[in-house]
């Protein structure tokens, strides 16, 4: 078997997975006699280690996916992949785009850690193309990533919070755990979170204007351009959409896609072109600095996970001004 990995520095949070790991989940996937030509680690993750896979009696690649060790995760990113694993039969809309899952085991009986195995999608990481675009194109990029994240969001939740659970029957009480949960991660890492628990505190008592959203909708979690792959085109064009392992129950507007989309006055503006704009009132303001402050939270656990120190500095700062514009 040719096995190629990426090479780490020591003490990186992605963990190798080893040749007779990969051979062990092939076969408990389709067989014991089933054979692994091929196992090459793809690059651009930074949370589960990835390898696209030749198999002996398989004509197309396929792609296996490994978690970190459930003791490496942080409470508020626990198990990851079983929320994604959830979330299949709910992303029905965008099916055609997604990856299919041909097996998974989040038993722990085959190496110890959970895996997946999926289809591979041809197609180029939207990063690595986009620019190849001339930029007044890139438009009819963000146009179709409206489309997308419109009929995500158009699909009904039985509850609030992790489509895999915990659920909660109020929109303010997912928000407030979530918050104090990533509070607690940043603090296991010996970090300071009391502007997180601040906020946590001030979203409490403004459960109200939370719980004015009504129904949960389905949210991606993290869709943006690193989670698109583009056909080869003259024009971008989505073919695939990766990754949606933090897909939750809540309102959309606490969706990461749409904070990315209003982050910058540029060709990313498009993507209102396709996705309706919800009413600007006063308290959809004040939601929206509640969840900015859960982002910065969540990235400045992400940030200290890959040695980020400067980044993990610097989310103090964007915290404390989202808090602010939280002030009665």
């Amino acid at each position: 078997m040719e096995f190629r990995t990426i090479r780490r520095p020591a003490g990186s949070f992605q963990q190798d997975v080893r040749a007779e790991d990969v051979q062990a989940v092939v076969r408990a996937a389709f067989g014991r006699r089933t054979v692994v030509e091929s196992a090459v680690e793809l690059g651009g993750g930074m949370y589960n280690s990835v390898y696209r896979l030749r198999l002996g009696d398989v004509g197309e690649p396929v792609v296996l996916r490994v978690a970190p060790a459930a003791e490496r995760q942080f409470a508020s990113e626990a198990h990851l992949m079983r929320n994604e694993y959830a979330s299949v039969p709910y992303l029905a809309p965008i099916a055609a785009l997604m990856p299919r899952v041909l097996a998974a085991d989040f038993t722990g009986t085959v190496i110890g850690r959970d895996w997946m195995i999926q289809s591979f999608l041809p197609g180029t990481p939207a990063p690595q193309r986009l620019s190849s675009f001339p930029k007044d194109t890139h438009s009819l990029f963000f146009r179709q990533l409206g489309e997308i994240t419109a009929a995500v969001h158009a699909v009904v939740g039985p509850h609030f919070g992790p489509v895999a659970g915990p659920g909660h029957p109020r929109w303010s009480e997912a928000v407030v755990g979530s918050l104090r949960q990533i509070a607690a991660d940043v603090e296991s890492c010996g970090l300071d979170a009391a502007d997180l628990r601040r906020t946590a505190e001030v979203a409490r008592a403004g459960a109200d204007r939370l719980d004015e959203v009504g129904g949960s909708r389905l949210l991606t979690g993290d869709l943006w351009t690193v989670n698109t792959l583009l056909a080869p085109a003259p024009v971008p064009a989505i073919c695939g959409v990766l990754d949606l392992d933090r897909t939750w129950w809540g309102d959309p507007e606490a969706d990461w896609t749409m904070r990315m989309a209003r982050a910058k006055q540029d060709e990313r503006l498009a993507f209102f072109d396709t996705y309706p704009r919800p009413e600007e009132t006063e308290a959809a303001a004040w939601r929206r600095h509640v969840y900015e402050v859960r982002h910065l939270g969540a990235l400045r656990l992400e940030r200290h996970r890959l040695g980020n120190e400067a980044g993990v500095r610097n989310s103090y700062a964007a915290v404390a001004a989202a808090l602010s514009a939280l002030a009665p």
